[in-house]
């Protein structure tokens, strides 16, 4: 097991993406490589950029990566607030994804603040 595969927040942010996949399945064909591409590729590089600069050796590294992690969040976020408004998203999902996507920010903002405290 890597170390980052141990992070609490590297684990949320699998379940994000997952739950993301799992909403955009239902967009209109003509979104396959519009919203729902955007929204995935968002969503997954939560993920990728926790663990691309997890082995950094640098601390203030790692936390800038957070940090761009935490942007994703965001975008994610504004995403779903068009896919919701054009109704390619129902109120509970878009609910259920903007949960998770504060939930996530909270983690990643921890994480950045320990880290930088750490230097």
């Amino acid at each position: 097991m890597f170390n980052f595969e141990k992070l609490d927040v590297w684990q949320k942010a699998i379940e994000f993406a997952e739950l993301i996949y799992t909403d955009t399945r239902s967009f209109p064909t003509e979104e396959r490589f519009g919203l729902a591409t955007q929204l995935r590729r968002a969503a997954v590089s939560i993920s990728s950029n926790i663990a691309e600069e997890s082995s950094r050796s640098s601390k203030v590294d790692f936390a800038r990566f957070i940090e761009i992690a935490g942007g994703s969040v965001f975008e994610v976020v504004s995403e779903c607030s068009v896919a919701r408004r054009q109704n390619f998203l129902s109120d509970d999902n878009f609910r259920k994804i903007y949960a998770a996507a504060e939930e996530e920010s909270r983690m990643l903002s921890g994480l950045r603040r320990s880290l930088l405290a750490a230097k």
